[in-house]
């Protein structure tokens, strides 16, 4: 049988064998590290150094000398024709060399020649290269990044906003004016007071239009009558009867004798004021017919109601032009100008639409308003409306229909809304209240109510249509007592009398 334990070594051997292994260790690594230094030397032998300095130095000069300054053309281009012109009588001189042929006379070897001028210049240069290149590696190697600190953090973040004010701003923001909110000074006028009370019509007066020439109006009324009024007395002229339901818009041409109607009845009229009769009928409405405009210059009659469009008819051969759709309610306003927008309609679905009358589409719908657009007013002499509602009545600028500013105040249904010559903005609500308000600043500078005549009911003091005259000076109104009031401005008053308490908010500029 084998003897499978361990040989037992003295302390002596084993000291003997860990020197023999530390010596033959010791012997491999000397002779590794020697071949190691005479493969990868880190020393450089003088002559190799040289070698490489004159190598580096013939290269710069060869390559790099040659463009260390630019041509003359180059440096004097206007210099450049006059060169050009003497370069055929100036003689040629051959080019000064930097390194030249020695004189064969006096040695058969060549012997370079260096131009004495610029020799400390071109050895400075060199100079500066072979420090680079030596010393690259070094700066490299030994170059610490220094962590991101709150101090360093700081100090960078002052020096970028020194920086960043002397430089212009983005491109964006250039456009963008920040100044603060300046109010428009309001334009003072007189208040105005009750001038008239005309009875006549047995239902509330839904529609007014004053005839061109300033000498009579006309009212239409629930009671299905279109009643023709004299301006200055008051009297009753006529009475035209036709429509079966109320009369809820009225129109006179400036150009023809024509009076145009409307009604409930989905009924739109056409009557000659020289025979008194109706001549023409405009048929295509599917529902009752709340407003109505002429256009200013064209034969166009256009109509909106409860069918949720607006109807464009030719005058002439009562046929449908265009039928403006996109409101998805009654349209309840209407107004017509010369300039673009040519057609602009409110409606109960809270909108204000532009339209394109040659395109028949509409050119921009403005949101801004939260309730039903029950009114509209054109200004008789600025390019801009004013559009009316339960939640504010907000001007406008034409012709994309830009926000200007809200007349704050009104806080009742607005049924009306009329706007003079002199900038005075009238506006009639539900409950009989009555504001005059200023154009340019927004001003409210009369709060009144109207007065139902005696033995209506209080429900029945409501103001439900107005209209100025064509000078301005007259403000009637339709309302729900079934009588028709005229206005005028107290000549009595004064700035002292009636002095202007502005006091604008920031909402009035707000949507």
């Amino acid at each position: 049988m084998h003897n499978n334990r361990p040989v037992q070594m003295s302390k002596a051997d084993i000291e003997s064998t860990t020197q023999a292994v530390v010596e033959s260790t010791n012997k491999l690594f000397r002779g590794s590290l020697a071949e190691s230094s005479s493969s990868f030397s880190l020393e450089t032998d003088a002559d190799n150094f040289k070698w490489q300095r004159t190598a580096i130095a013939t290269k710069y000069r060869d390559e790099y000398l040659s463009s260390r300054n630019l041509p003359h053309s180059i440096e004097n281009p206007s210099a450049k024709s006059s060169v050009a012109a003497s370069a055929a009588a100036a003689p040629v001189h051959p080019p000064r060399l930097m390194i030249t042929s020695g004189d064969s006379n006096n040695s058969t070897s060549a012997r370079l020649q260096l131009n004495l001028a610029n020799a400390t210049d071109i050895n400075d240069e060199i100079q500066s290269v072979l420090d680079g290149l030596a010393c690259k590696d070094s700066k490299s190697k030994t170059k610490k990044h220094k962590k991101p600190t709150r101090e360093l953090v700081l100090a960078a973040a002052r020096q970028g906003a020194e920086a960043s004010r002397n430089l212009p701003p983005p491109p964006g923001q250039q456009i963008v004016r920040k100044r603060n909110y300046e109010p428009v000074k309001p334009q003072w006028h007189a208040p105005w007071k009750l001038m008239r009370v005309i009875s006549g019509h047995i239902g509330w007066v839904r529609s007014l239009a004053v005839e061109p020439g300033n000498k009579w109006f006309a009212s239409g009324s629930v009671d299905r009558t279109i009643k023709i009024w004299d301006l200055a007395s008051g009297t009753l002229k006529l009475t035209l009867t036709g429509h079966i339901s109320p009369v809820r818009g009225l129109a006179i041409s400036s150009r023809h004798p024509y009076l145009f109607s409307c009604g409930e009845d989905k009924q739109v009229k056409c009557w000659d004021l020289e025979t008194n009769k109706v001549v023409r009928q405009y048929h295509g409405h599917l529902s009752g017919v709340y407003s109505l405009a002429l256009h200013p210059v064209l034969d166009i009659l256009v109509t909106g109601g409860r069918d949720s469009v607006a109807r464009v008819w030719d005058m002439r051969t009562k046929q449908q032009v265009h039928v403006l759709s996109g409101h998805t309610s009654t349209v309840s306003a209407l107004e017509c100008q010369e300039a673009d927008p040519q057609v602009i309609s409110g409606s109960m679905d809270s909108t204000v639409r532009l339209w394109d009358l040659a395109a028949g589409k509409s050119m921009a719908t403005l949101t801004h308003h939260k309730k039903s657009v029950r009114a509209l007013a054109l200004h008789p002499t600025e390019f801009g409306f004013a559009s009316a509602s339960s939640d504010n009545i907000k001007q406008w600028r034409c012709p994309k229909g830009d926000f200007v500013q809200n007349f704050e105040g009104h806080d009742t249904i607005v049924n009306c809304l009329s706007v003079n010559s002199d900038g005075v903005v009238f506006s009639g609500g539900d409950d009989g209240s009555m504001r005059f308000w200023d154009w340019s600043s927004g001003y409210c500078f009369q709060k009144t109510d109207t007065v139902a005549q005696p033995g209506s009911l209080d429900s029945e003091a409501g103001v439900l249509c107005s209209t100025f005259d064509r000078t301005g000076f007259r403000l009637i109104t339709g309302e729900a007592d079934k009588t028709i009031k005229i206005w005028k401005e107290d000549d009595e008053a004064t700035e002292e009398s009636h002095p202007i308490d502005f006091r604008p908010s920031l909402s009035r500029m707000r949507f």
